[in-house]
């Protein structure tokens, strides 16, 4: 638990600190996406490295190796000197995530008999709800009172916490099997599709999207996609083991938490954002804004689990896409007056969507599989989960982008002669700048700069307005897949 609080409240956290990141170094959105980006697709392509790792040098080892990384790598991002340092820091804590996580649920069902395993994972759900409900408030606070800087420092302590204990309580290895042969190939064709599939997401906007360079960038991520299903499909011992996708209900499932990855990472980094950039929130009061979503978690969790129980599967998943949707799609209209409880309930009404629908995904999903592929797919579903949120995350930002432009463009063509409201406007502030003492000479252009601080404000609402609406199409959409997940008997 002490290892899985240190890197969920990592994967969000820095969120919170991303505008006071962009001024310091002097970067706009299309890069400053690197900080979550760049750790979600390293923890997806790193998790897979997880089994192969347990057998290869023993669980104690790989333990404590990756929180010994996650650490040197948080105090290299509270000290880096630049954005790229400071990217390179979060790619090799998402390594390290990627590798620790799945360590958690293999320790629980191996340390506790049947009947004791819900109570455990009972206890260690509280610290994985608590860690992302409560570390932007910290996160938030520690930005405002001390620096950005420090928020890197956060996970220090939990994670020294679990280096001590796993020194002590974990087992060196589970077996006496050798390692089996890893599919080194299969994982460098994914971290290559990884990496240069988001680099021309995030420059598309800057380099052009009919550029040669990134159609050329978007070419060869299409062809080593291509290339990694081809190799997993050859090889004996695959990496992600395509076979469970021959059960159309998984296959339905996967593609449902595929859109759960991309709307819950990407909605956790497009609403700090819009807090600070255009409402002007504090990193304290964004980050507060969130603990009530985070903390309902706590209490939808076990009642979905059960209600899963009684319910059919693609029922409750469809409820939860709808919600998620629904909250999504309610902030299409928020702007800079937009009050704090209203953002809040909307958050939580979306955390409501993802709770109801978390526990029903994963026992749908796994339904649908015989016995003996149950592993596989339960590796292959997280994984699928966590591609959608690197993707998420990088293409709502994109997204952004884009609509950021269009909307800049389309409201500087209307401010012209023509338009009484801008002339209006620029007379009084001209003439508010020269009852100031602002010398005459001087007093248009400043008229004219504060309508071009007012235009680019009102167009970045409007894009964020859209990207939210453009979260909950996708949920809406992601209902159709859902209500495949339907059994073809009465049987669930």
């Amino acid at each position: 638990m002490m290892a899985t609080i240190t890197v969920v409240l990592s994967s969000t956290v820095v969120n919170v600190a991303l505008p006071d990141i962009m001024g310091v170094f002097g970067i706009g959105q299309d890069q400053v996406q690197w900080m979550s980006t760049g750790f979600l697709a390293a923890m997806t392509a790193s998790m897979l490295l997880n089994a192969w790792l347990n057998d290869a040098i023993g669980v104690r080892a790989t333990f404590i190796g990756s929180l010994a990384l996650f650490s040197v790598a948080s105090i290299i991002g509270g000290v880096a000197p630049n954005e790229d340092v400071l990217t390179l820091a979060r790619v090799a804590q998402g390594i390290a995530a990627g590798i620790v996580q799945p360590l958690a649920m293999i320790m629980i069902f191996r340390v506790f008999p049947t009947n004791e395993r819900g109570r455990a994972m009972g206890i260690y759900g509280i610290g994985v709800v608590l860690a992302p409900a409560l570390g932007p408030a910290l996160g938030g606070w520690l930005t405002d009172n001390f620096n950005w800087r420090w928020v890197f420092y956060m996970g220090l302590p939990t994670s020294i916490a679990g280096m001590l204990l796993g020194l002590v309580f974990l087992p060196g290895r589970l077996g006496n099997k050798k390692a089996a042969r890893f599919d080194f190939f299969g994982l460098l064709l994914l971290t290559l599709f990884l990496a240069i599939s988001l680099y021309a997401v995030a420059n598309g906007q800057r380099a052009g999207w009919n550029s040669n360079f990134i159609v050329g960038l978007s070419s060869l991520g299409a062809l080593l996609m291509l290339a990694f299903i081809a190799w997993e499909l050859k090889t004996p011992q695959p990496l992600v083991n395509l076979s469970v996708f021959s059960a159309s209900r998984y296959s339905a499932a996967a593609v449902v938490a595929l859109i759960f990855g991309a709307g819950i990472y990407g909605s956790s980094y497009l609403v700090p954002l819009f807090m600070q950039i255009v409402q002007g929130y504090t990193p304290t009061l964004a980050g507060e804004l969130l603990i009530p979503g985070g903390l309902i978690l706590a209490l939808v969790f076990p009642i979905a689990g059960r209600l899963t129980d009684r319910f059919p599967a693609y029922y409750m998943v469809g409820i939860g896409l709808f919600l998620f949707g629904l909250s999504n799609m309610l902030m299409y209209d928020m702007n800079v007056d937009t009050g704090f409880w209203h953002m809040a309930l909307l958050v939580l009404l979306g955390r409501v969507g993802l709770g109801v629908m978390m526990p029903a995904l994963n026992a749908g999903a796994l339904s649908a599989l015989p016995q003996a592929m149950l592993a596989q797919g339960t590796g292959t579903i997280n994984f699928v989960r966590q591609l959608g949120g690197a993707f998420g995350v990088s293409l709502l930002a994109a997204a952004t982008e884009i609509r950021f432009g269009f909307h800049a463009d389309t409201l500087a063509a209307t401010q012209t002669a023509g338009n009484g409201t801008t002339l209006e406007l620029i007379s009084r502030v001209a003439g508010l700048d020269n009852s100031w003492g602002v010398p005459v000479t001087q007093t248009n252009a400043g008229a004219l700069n504060y309508l071009g601080q007012m235009v680019a404000a009102q167009a970045q609402s409007l894009a964020y307005g859209d990207g939210f609406a453009l979260v909950a199409i996708v949920f809406w959409v992601g209902i159709l897949p859902a209500l495949w997940m339907r059994p073809k008997t009465k049987e669930e």
